[in-house]
């Protein structure tokens, strides 16, 4: 058997310190680096620190919507499951409304998915939100659609959507047209829940290291 860290503090300390020895964070302040170390953790990448769209206050917006107590607003289970609920500053709400029972009626009403459905029942908790994305593009498309209709705003929009179809586009859209909102995105293809779920951890608590 190969020797192998064992200590989960050298381990967090060591992949971090790789991230940062390999990836080009330059472009990003503090605290944006901390989300891009983050992320780049969460999926092993490090070209990623080059793909990452924002806004100029995205971390300081979605920093101060946490500690605020806001919600976090989830487009499905998974990205709901990785975030560290001890980290969250206020106790935030984690809301997923992917399974909620109204959502195959609200679909087949508005003819998109279910994940675009799902986002319908965030009205009421949608101003002021952090709202994390994951996995499904329409679900992306559909919060922007309903921005464009006159949706309260989130605090910010953290548009990790992967995939083959409507990925790319509908973070581009984001990136390009945030309607006024404060956002975070990875450009291209790749995105995931594990990487959506370390945004949000980012925001909640920066870096272990600095927790120390």
């Amino acid at each position: 058997m190969r020797p192998y860290e064992k200590n989960p503090s050298a381990i967090y300390a060591e992949s971090f310190a790789t991230v940062r020895r390999e990836a080009r964070l330059q472009r990003f302040g503090p605290g944006l680096e901390a989300l891009a170390i983050r992320v780049i953790h969460a999926c092993g990448m490090i070209e990623v620190a080059d793909r990452l769209a924002f806004s100029d206050h995205a971390w300081e917006a979605g920093q101060s919507a946490l500690r605020a107590g806001a919600p976090v607003l989830c487009d499905c289970e998974m990205v709901g499951a990785g975030i560290i609920r001890r980290s969250l500053p206020a106790d935030n709400e984690v809301v997923v409304t992917l399974n909620d029972p109204r959502v195959p009626g609200i679909a087949a009403g508005i003819g998109n998915t279910r994940s675009a459905a799902a986002v319908e029942l965030w009205a009421d908790r949608l101003e002021g939100a952090v709202v994390a994305i994951g996995n499904a593009p329409t679900a992306l498309f559909h919060l922007l659609e309903l921005l464009d209709e006159g949706a309260p705003k989130p605090a910010v929009i953290l548009g990790f959507p992967v995939g083959f179809v409507g990925a790319a586009e509908s973070k581009a859209e984001l990136a390009e047209r945030p309607r006024g909102c404060e956002f975070v995105a990875l450009r291209g293809r790749r995105g995931g829940s594990a990487i959506a779920s370390a945004a949000v951890n980012a925001l909640a608590a920066g870096l272990p290291e600095e927790r120390v």
